[in-house]
C-alpha cells in the first residue's frame, strides 16, 4: 500500500512538472501576428499601412519573441515607419508575398523612405518582395520636370543585429536598401532589380555602420550595385553578381569638408559583368577630413566592364560645376588580388590620385586584365605601391 501511495504521488508530482513545462513553454513561445488578421488586403490596392503598423506595435510590445507573417499576394502600403526600440530581443518578419508601391510617384515621393525600421535590435527578415515601382520617377527626371526627390525602399537606422535574407527588392525609386548608424548587419541572397538607367537606384548603401556582411546576392541596377559612405568599417563583401549597374563602390566621399572615413573593407569572389566600374574609389576634389584605408579586392572578375579598376579622386557625375581645388582624401593600404577578366575599353586600371594627398600603399598581386583580346591599358597618376606576380596591364607600381 506504501508502495502504491509513492507511485501515486510520483505520479501526480510528473504530472505536474509536465502541465507547469507546457504552461512555460507557451508563455515564452513566439508570438505570431499575421498581417491579414489585422485588417491587410492582398489586393494590391487597399491601403494595408495601418495593418501592418498594428502588427508591428504587437510585435514590439510583446517581451516574447514575435513573427510578423505576410501571406501570399500583393500588399499595397504607403510609407511606414517601424519605430523602436522594442520589449522583444526577436522580431522576424516573415513575408511570402509582395508588398507594392503607388505607381504614383508622388504618394512616397518625397517621404525619403518607403519602408524603414528605426531603433530595432534584433530584427529577421525572411523572403518576399519589394516593388517601388519607380519607373514612373524615373520618367520624370529624365524629362528634365521638377520631381521629387525619391524615396529609398527600405532602410535600417541606427539599429543592430539585423539579419536579411532572401529578399527581393525592385523598381525602387531611390535607392533599395539602405544600412544608415547600424552595428551587426547581415544582408544574404538578396535580389536587387531596376533598368540599367535607372537614376541614383544604389543597390544596398551602406553608411555610418559597423560589421556589415553582404553575401550570395546578385544586384542588377542604374548606379552602384554597393555603395559605401563615410563612417563605416569593418564590411565583408562576398559573392556578388553586379550588373548592370555602376560597379562596388567605396564613396563618394569628401561631400563635406568635416567627414569620417571608410576602414577595413573586403570584397572577395565578386562578378561584374557589362557594368560602367567595377571596384572603385570615389572622392569629390576637394578638402575634407576623410580617408578610405584597409581596402581588399580579391578574387574578382571583370566582364566587359568600362572601367576594371579605378580610384578616381577627381569624382563628379555631373560633368559640371565641378570642385577643383584637389581631394586631401588619404587613400592608402589598398590591396588588388586575383583580378581578372575583358575590359570594355582600352583603359582597364585607372588611378587618378592627387599630387597633394597621393594615393600610397597600393598592392597589386596577379592581375590580369585585356582589351579586345590582348593586354589593356593603364593610367596612373600620383600612386605609390607595390606589384607582384603577372600584372596586366602594367607599369603604374
Amino acid at each position: 500500500m506504501a508502495a502504491r501511495s509513492i507511485l501515486s504521488l510520483t505520479y501526480l508530482a510528473l504530472s505536474i512538472i509536465c502541465i507547469a513545462t507546457s504552461w512555460l513553454l507557451t508563455a515564452t513561445s513566439a508570438a505570431v501576428y499575421d498581417v491579414v488578421s489585422m485588417g491587410a488586403k492582398a489586393d494590391g490596392s487597399t491601403d494595408s499601412s495601418q495593418a501592418f503598423l498594428s502588427a508591428w506595435t504587437a510585435a514590439c510590445a510583446s517581451s516574447n519573441p514575435s513573427t510578423i507573417t505576410i501571406p501570399s499576394g500583393n500588399f499595397y502600403v504607403k510609407s511606414v515607419a517601424f519605430e523602436g526600440p522594442c520589449k522583444s530581443g526577436s522580431i522576424t518578419f516573415k513575408i511570402d508575398g509582395t508588398l507594392v508601391a503607388s505607381s504614383d510617384y508622388a504618394i512616397i515621393g518625397s517621404s525619403g523612405n518607403w519602408i524603414i525600421f528605426r531603433q530595432v535590435d534584433g530584427l529577421n527578415v525572411y523572403g518576399g518582395f519589394l516593388n517601388g515601382q519607380g519607373s514612373s520617377l524615373w520618367a520624370c527626371k529624365a524629362a528634365g520636370k521638377s520631381c521629387p526627390e525619391g524615396a529609398t525602399n527600405l532602410e535600417f537606422s541606427n539599429s543592430k543585429n539585423i539579419l536579411v535574407s532572401g529578399l527581393s527588392s525592385v523598381n525602387s525609386q531611390m535607392f533599395h536598401i539602405v544600412v544608415n548608424e547600424c552595428q551587426n548587419v547581415k544582408l544574404q541572397g538578396i535580389r536587387v532589380s531596376a533598368l540599367g538607367d535607372s537614376p541614383n537606384t544604389d543597390g544596398i548603401h551602406v553608411s555610418q555602420s559597423t560589421g556589415v556582411t553582404i553575401q550570395n546576392s546578385k544586384i542588377g541596377t542604374g548606379d552602384d550595385c554597393i555603395s559605401i559612405g563615410p563612417g563605416t568599417a569593418d564590411v565583408w563583401i562576398e559573392k556578388v553578381d553586379c550588373g548592370p549597374g555602376h560597379g562596388i563602390s567605396i564613396g563618394s566621399l569628401g561631400k563635406d569638408t568635416e567627414e569620417d572615413g571608410v576602414q577595413n573593407v573586403t570584397v572577395s569572389s565578386a562578378t561584374f559583368s557589362g557594368t560602367q566600374n567595377g571596384v572603385r574609389i570615389k572622392s569629390w576634389a576637394r578638402p575634407s577630413t576623410g580617408f578610405a584605408r584597409n581596402i581588399l579586392f580579391q578574387h574578382v572578375g571583370m566582364n566587359n566592364v568600362q572601367n576594371p579598376i579605378i580610384i578616381d579622386q577627381n569624382y563628379c557625375p555631373s560633368g559640371s560645376s565641378c570642385p577643383d581645388s584637389g581631394s586631401s582624401i588619404r587613400i592608402n593600404d589598398v590591396t588588388y588580388q586575383d583580378i581578372h577578366g575583358t575590359s570594355a575599353t582600352e583603359v582597364a586600371l585607372k588611378f587618378d590620385c592627387n599630387p597633394k594627398s597621393p594615393c600610397t600603399g597600393i598592392t597589386m598581386e596577379d592581375v590580369n586584365l585585356t582589351y579586345q583580346s590582348r593586354a589593356a591599358e593603364a593610367s596612373c597618376k600620383n600612386v605609390g605601391g607595390t606589384a607582384s606576380g603577372l600584372i596586366q596591364p602594367s607599369g603604374c607600381l
